[in-house]
């Protein structure tokens, strides 16, 4: 977790020289859309603008102290004149924006200022991001709005020329994997995880999943089962959809797979530094004599086109049984 400005800068640089700099010349916008991947600190970025414009002991008049009543508040989600608005369900819905008009007429309870976090802002119905719209064009003194998406083409291009658009970049993989064996992620490990997430918290999580743990155990159980089509289609029946139950956990599931095809791409190529199984380096020479270098780029191709078809919402057991059976086309028999 991102909790204060040296942190952020050190992983966003240029999102937090961008908010800094308002904070400073004390020109905060009344409206931010922070976009970015999921787990690149957004979110944390959002209640530290929140913290450093509510907190009662600020240092320089902008760096929140972290530590008085405001600061705790807010961290605890409990301050009065922050509120967060998250998706009903799966979408956020007019009348939760409708409720934001109702606030915007109030006065601030604790303080002159009131600042709204809209989560997941790409989730807005065509009603809600409309009534949104209103506030946009006629700001409130005082108040300032933080949209956070990782999906900005999803966003009505009116709601984005009414904001000042910040970018969070994903940090670096290697950078990524130094940071979580530092906090003591096995180096075996490091960079598997490091493939998969933006977040040095979601990649401590992931090593004390037991959940991911077995997800690792069947994606390599499918990639043997895959030369034979029949096999493979028993392994998505009876092991991967059981477990991959979520779309996000599909998708972790596909890029598992994507990555032992990568890794075997790498042993040909002669770069076993560059993989991310690195305790399979023996094995993953072994199984790399059954495909071409051709073959492997293909299925590396099919797997994105997967992935690409479950956020179209294609029916998930469909969608891996075809898959099955075009990775199957890209075996050598020997």
């Amino acid at each position: 977790m991102i909790e204060t400005w040296e942190q952020l800068s050190n992983q966003q640089p240029r999102a937090a020289a961008m908010l800094l700099n308002s904070l400073k010349k004390d020109r905060v916008a009344h409206a931010y859309l922070f976009e970015g991947e999921r787990g690149t600190g957004k979110q944390d970025a959002s209640m530290l603008l929140a913290k450093s414009l509510f907190c009662l002991d600020s240092i320089d008049g902008y760096l929140p102290c972290g530590i008085c009543v405001n600061c705790k508040k807010i961290e605890h989600r409990n301050h009065a004149d922050v509120h967060i608005i998250e998706p009903d369900g799966l979408s956020i819905k007019k009348e939760q924006i409708k409720m934001l008009h109702e606030e915007f007429q109030k006065k601030a309870v604790e303080s002159q200022k009131k600042v709204y976090i809209i989560t997941h802002s790409h989730k807005m119905t065509a009603s809600a991001a409309n009534s949104l719209l209103k506030f946009l064009e006629e700001p409130h003194a005082g108040t300032t709005i933080i949209l956070l998406t990782d999906q900005i083409h999803k966003m009505l291009s009116t709601i984005l020329s009414r904001c000042q658009t910040i970018s969070f970049t994903p940090l670096n993989p290697v950078e990524l994997s130094k940071q979580l064996i530092q906090s003591g992620v096995p180096a075996n490990k490091a960079k598997l995880i490091a493939s998969l997430t933006n977040s040095v918290d979601e990649g401590l999580a992931l090593q004390e999943d037991e959940w991911f743990a077995q997800a690792q155990k069947i994606v390599v159980k499918l990639y043997e089962a895959i030369k034979n089509p029949v096999d493979g289609i028993m392994v998505v029946q009876e092991d991967w959809l059981p477990h991959f139950k979520e779309r996000e956990q599909m998708e972790m599931g596909l890029l598992l797979l994507l990555n032992i095809y990568r890794d075997l791409l790498y042993v040909q190529l002669d770069k076993p530094e560059e993989m991310v199984y690195q305790d399979k380096e023996d094995q993953f020479r072994q199984l790399a004599i059954l495909h071409t270098q051709k073959q492997l780029a293909n299925q590396m191709n099919e797997i994105l086109e997967a992935k690409r078809k479950l956020s179209a919402n294609m029916n998930p057991q469909l969608l891996m049984e075809q898959l099955v059976l075009n990775l199957q086309e890209g075996f050598t028999l020997v």
